[in-house]
């Protein structure tokens, strides 16, 4: 599994120890606004948690927690997923997440931490694009998915609710 650092953060591999950190973000209303209706109960946050370190265990990439580099604060995640998601069209590339707690939102950390990871996904992963599906109230995760190159491709549904599918391609 693979840690990236950048000059702010430290990427690390979802792991057991992040579990309080993940609980704490996930019940954020202010953070999952644009994700899901409710928080997360810690049951939920237990079960991605659990995903998440299957996703790295079986595909060899997934999803990061995000530290900074100082202080070791929990800051929020980016990942490189395969979540085989029931969506129309269905995604048929590497989709990349993000969130960062709404604390440390505006300070260009979920960029460097995207960067990151959208570097190491083209040199690792040897795909020739990625994909992410954003809410289409999300305007910061727009602006921030447009900024590190990624364009609109479809409006669609996903859940029940609407969302944009992008597409970048690999550098």
């Amino acid at each position: 599994m693979t840690t990236l650092i950048t000059e702010r953060l430290t990427l690390t591999p979802v792991a057991v120890p992040d579990y309080d950190d993940l609980r704490s973000l996930w019940g954020d209303p202010a953070f999952i606004q644009h994700i899901f209706a409710e928080p997360l109960t810690g049951e939920d946050v237990w079960f991605r948690l659990l995903r998440d370190i299957g996703h790295w265990e079986a595909l060899g990439h997934g999803n990061w927690t995000l530290r900074l580099r100082d202080t070791g604060e929990h800051v929020g995640g980016v990942g490189v997923l395969d979540y085989h998601r029931t969506l129309d069209p269905p995604f048929d590339a590497p989709e990349l997440g993000w969130g960062v707690a709404p604390r440390f939102q505006g300070k260009g950390l979920a960029s460097e931490a995207l960067s990151a990871a959208l570097a190491w996904c083209d040199d690792t992963l040897n795909a020739p694009r990625t994909v992410c599906m954003i809410s289409p109230d999300n305007a910061p995760s727009i602006a921030l998915a447009r900024r590190a190159g990624y364009a609109p491709y479809i409006d669609t549904t996903y859940k029940g609710g609407p969302v944009t599918l992008f597409q970048r391609a690999a550098a």
